[in-house]
């Protein structure tokens, strides 16, 4: 990891953008440098500097590139794109990684600069004279942020290096951590720290950062890695009893821009279009097909379409259709989709816009969010945890939460055919089955649920090796040990000797 002398950031000390009522605290650039003596002196450096660390989750970036590990490498979906084109993804793809795979670089090295940033807030903001209700806030919102970093880190990467002061020299050169004690010492340390800092609503102009609630759903969240089911329940109420969070009526509310920041979003990475500094995801283009000015990458597989269940008239589950592009189906805009933009005919669109809201020539300027934690998942963990306590009949309770959203999206999406009525069949409550069959039912309604939304290979890993080895069994290259965590990248190896 490398720490910069200087701190870049923005002079645009907090800018915040408003749209559709709902106000943005998005950020940055840099019109000149300060020294670290020079620096963290004014509560507005504070802030500013904590802007410098909300940064680094942006998928303005566009070698932000957790897509690939949490998506490409599941058997949700292929690399897709132009044959031989970002070869690097394919490798990934097809479980072909060495050390100098170009995406484990630009994903260590835009993470451990979040990491760095944090924890350059963290050692100086003690030092400045300023609000003292503020400098809890921003220590909780920096400690929230360092354990988002740490926690795609050590999902991607395994053991670890880990720094929670600004390193020295001679200190940068470490041993990896254990996966199991970057979760408990850091991730998990971090999120208990955060959620007794953080408010329990960010309002007006700062919705969007971390808050209380966020910060006790990523901890539930992390404890599912851990097996600490318990913990992870515990974890889960605080978040639902809090009031403040609740499925939207309407699934692809979560995915559309007049729509976002909802009342399910608990903790969502912001985009901004038309900003300059450029502020707008770059997914958008990415994920879009080349017809409309995209790439076509991280597109869906057979396997994961298959896995949408569907009524004995052939009626699909809903949430298929505003997840993927299909034949036969509009696209965007009343244009039918052609299977012909994809080469598995399939293209995923929770993080695309139609060309009404976003022309060819600005694609990669997206507006939407992209959105780590929903409540729907909070839902799903807690069913999760209490199934793998014993408690089946009350895990189906909050299955069936989730599942009766997506069936009832025929009483609010006018869209759909015979709009105003279920239609027979269609995603019953899990009402019947132990233990394992409720845990069958979990996973896949995480998978219908959450798809491209870069959880998948995670997921599959933590299963375990026979349902990984079962999502796998077309890559004759995948092996649990040697893939269940990504290799380090060849750059950190010759940099730091103790690894």
């Amino acid at each position: 990891m490398r720490q910069s002398k200087y701190l870049y950031l923005s002079i645009l000390l907090l800018v915040f953008f408003g749209l559709n009522g709902c106000k943005k605290f998005l950020d940055e650039d840099l019109e000149g440098k300060k020294s670290d003596l020079q620096f963290y002196q004014t509560a507005d450096d504070a802030e500013l500097a904590l802007t410098g660390v909300y940064n680094v989750l942006s998928f303005a970036n566009a070698d932000n590139r957790i897509w690939v590990f949490g998506d490409v490498a599941s058997d949700d979906a292929t690399k897709g794109g132009i044959p031989g084109d970002q070869a690097d993804i394919g490798l990934i793809d097809d479980f072909v990684v060495s050390t100098d795979n170009g995406n484990l670089e630009t994903v260590w090295a835009i993470y451990y600069e979040g990491v760095s940033r944090a924890n350059k807030l963290l050692d100086q903001i003690d030092g400045i004279d300023m609000d003292t209700e503020r400098r809890s806030q921003i220590k909780g919102e920096a400690k929230f942020l360092r354990a988002y970093f740490y926690y795609w880190l050590t999902n991607i990467f395994g053991d670890i290096p880990v720094h929670t002061t600004t390193p020295t020299p001679e200190e940068m050169q470490k041993a990896a951590t254990p996966v199991s004690e970057v979760y408990t010492d850091v991730i998990q340390a971090d999120l208990m720290d955060a959620a007794t800092l953080l408010p329990a609503e960010q309002t007006n102009l700062n919705i969007g950062r971390a808050t209380e609630g966020a910060a006790w759903a990523f901890l539930s969240k992390s404890y599912l890695f851990q097996k600490k089911w318990a913990e992870a329940e515990a974890a889960a109420e605080e978040v639902i009893t809090s009031g403040l969070y609740d499925l939207e009526n309407l699934y692809r509310n979560n995915f559309e821009a007049a729509t976002k920041d909802n009342i399910e979003t608990v903790f969502a990475v912001q985009h901004l279009s038309g900003q300059a500094p450029w502020l707008g995801n770059r997914l958008n283009q990415w994920f879009a097909p080349r017809a409309e000015n995209g790439y076509g990458f991280n597109v869906p597989t057979q396997s994961f379409v298959d896995e949408f269940e569907q009524t004995a008239d052939s009626v699909y589950d809903p949430r298929l259709d505003y997840t993927v592009g299909r034949e036969g189906h509009i696209w965007f805009d009343s244009v039918m989709f052609d299977p012909e933009w994809s080469p598995t005919g399939y293209m995923q669109k929770k993080y695309l816009q139609p060309l009404s809201e976003v022309p060819k020539e600005l694609k990669a300027d997206g507006e939407l969010n992209y959105i780590f934690i929903r409540y729907a998942e909070v839902l799903l963990i807690m069913a999760e945890a209490l199934n793998e306590q014993g408690r089946s009949p009350e895990a189906k309770t909050f299955l069936n939460l989730v599942r009766t959203r997506a069936r009832n999206s025929y009483l609010y999406d006018e869209n759909l055919p015979g709009y105003g009525t279920i239609p027979d069949g269609l995603l019953p409550d899990v009402t019947s089955g132990g233990q394992s069959e409720v845990r069958n039912a979990i996973r896949h309604e995480r998978r219908v649920e959450l798809g491209f939304e870069f959880h998948r290979y995670f997921d599959i890993i933590r299963y375990g090796p026979d349902y990984a080895y079962n999502a796998f069994q077309d890559k004759e290259n995948f092996n649990y040990e040697e893939y269940k965590h990504f290799p380090i990248p060849q750059s950190e190896l010759d940099t730091n000797h103790e690894l």
